[in-house]
This record gives structure tokens, sequence and C-alpha cells, in this order.
């Protein structure tokens, strides 16, 4: 919601001021929205970071930043004017009440395929599976490149 490319930098700027400096960015890509599909579409960009935070740490600097973003949890898959997930940290598998890695969700979702495969074209799940794989199962889902 809102000036959404302005949210996007500015939370790319909020990562690495917390420590999280970006590498890799994807191109913008506008969305149709899973889950809950009468909204607007969502834009998206995929980064990878580097950093010196565990994944929990990183996952408290993210809410921070959705948080100074105003972002509100009041409906799930609902607009908002933010939204970080931590895909993938470096190989590892994390999984807690608060936290899993890899995000159990983004080989069902081509919005994340997509830019996550522009910056990081080999990349995997820690299992090895290639991610480029998951794009067919993913085929009928409205993404597009906007720049």
């Amino acid at each position: 919601m809102g000036h959404r490319r302005a949210a996007i930098e500015g939370a790319l700027a909020a990562l690495h001021a917390g420590g999280a400096k970006v590498i890799r960015r994807s191109s913008f890509y506008e969305t149709a929205p899973v889950g809950k599909t009468d909204q607007p579409s969502f834009l998206n960009i995929a980064v990878e970071v580097a950093t010196d935070l565990e994944p929990h740490d990183l996952l408290a600097l993210c809410l921070r930043i959705e948080d100074s973003f105003g972002r509100t949890r009041i409906e799930r898959w609902g607009p908002r004017t933010l939204d970080i997930d931590l895909l993938l940290y470096d190989g590892r598998t994390v999984a807690t009440l608060d936290l899993t890695i890899p995000h159990p969700r983004m080989m069902e979702r081509r919005f994340v395929l997509e830019p996550l495969l522009e910056i990081a074209p080999d990349a995997a799940l820690p299992d090895g599976r290639p991610l480029r794989s998951f794009l067919d199962g993913v085929a009928g889902q409205d993404v597009r490149r906007v720049g």
C-alpha cells in the first residue's frame, strides 16, 4: 500500500543501517495477490544480503523495519505497507515457532521464485533441490517484471 517503491527503497536502506548489507537485488515485479485476491497487486523484489546477524536477529531487524513503515497485522494475506520475508540463510535450516527457513511456501509462489532466481539462478534448498525446478508448478501465477 502507499508509495510501494519508496517503501522498498527505504526498507533496503534500513536493512543496511541495521547490519544487513544488500549485495544483489532483483528487478521489481508486480504480482497478483495470493491468498486474499480482492486487493491491488503487490510489488516485490528479492535481495541477497551479507550480515553477521544470526537468523533470529535478522528476523527481528526485519520486523522492526516493517513496524517503522506502519505495518499492521490485521488480516492474513491482506494489504500491507511492507512485508519482508527471510527465504534462505546460508544453506541453513531453521525451524522454530517464530521462524522457518527455508521459507515454507516460497516453492509455491512464482512472485518469490522469479525475483530470487534473477539474482541467484542456481539457488537451491538446503537439501540440494534447485529452486528453478519449482517454476513449472507455479506457471499460472501472474508475475511481470516492471523494472
